[in-house]
């Protein structure tokens, strides 16, 4: 697999992404925007994205922080998130500008095809798709894994033009059920189209084998199995108008 560190302007830092790709196939392929957890563009944030890219997309690891800045955990990874939940327009710049750089970037080498474009977004990730939906941005499908829930923008009617697909932990602590009621509304409230999955007896980061906090949040391969495959059907049948 191909990767190639982007820098880009992110609202008001200069990010550092990764694009990555098989070189060994040809033609153009749908796009997947993927946004890592609270620790940043990290090795395995990228390993992560090259294995959901395979041969079916060109994947791109957004850069919430700045600069590419990793952490290795807390406190300092929940320090570097909440700096960026405290300013919502200032994220949904950061994330609309790695989405928008993920097709341009994409373009110049040939290997995009932009009327195809999904965004999967893990814990913090999750998030930030979500605050890329409700913005109304130009992706066929959204998938927030174990992500924050929670905005303080709510989508209004009309809003939303992807097909949003949550997919949570039913134990989850970091996101528990009144936030999950809450999204419900809201996006019942925007008319968009949305699914939502709960694995019961799931905690936060289930789909993550580096992030390990017990109680909090644990990983489950049965449910990670699970996940990736659901996630990949969603975005191909958005492509395809099926949902």
């Amino acid at each position: 697999m191909a990767v190639e560190r982007i820098d880009y302007q992110a609202g008001s830092v200069t990010a550092k992404g990764a694009l990555v790709w098989n070189e060994k196939v040809s033609g153009k392929r749908p796009l997947l925007l993927v946004m890592p957890n609270w620790l940043g563009v990290t090795d395995i944030a990228i390993k992560r994205a090259a294995k959901m890219a395979g041969d079916k997309y060109i994947a791109f690891v957004g850069c919430m922080y700045g600069e590419g800045r990793t952490s290795a955990g807390p406190p300092e990874s929940g320090e570097l998130m909440m700096s960026v939940r405290a300013d919502r327009v200032e994220g949904r710049k950061r994330v609309k500008s790695a989405l928008d750089t993920m097709v341009s970037e994409a373009g110049k080498r040939g290997i995009g095809d932009a009327s195809k474009k999904a965004a999967v977004g893990f814990c913090f990730g999750g998030g930030n798709v979500l605050e890329l939906a409700r913005s109304g941005a130009d992706v066929n499908a959204v998938v927030c894994l174990h992500g924050d829930l929670v905005t303080t923008m709510p989508a209004k009617k009309g809003d939303i033009k992807a097909a949003v697909f949550v997919i949570h932990g039913s134990k989850d602590p970091v996101a528990p059920k009144a936030d999950r009621d809450a999204l419900e509304a809201e996006l019942d409230a925007s008319g968009c189209n949305w699914q939502m999955l709960d694995f019961g007896g799931r905690l936060h980061s289930f789909a993550e084998e580096e992030t390990m906090m017990a109680g909090v949040a644990e990983y489950h391969a049965g449910a990670a199995h699970q996940t990736y495959r659901m996630l990949d059907d969603f975005i191909q049948d958005a492509f395809n108008k099926k949902l």
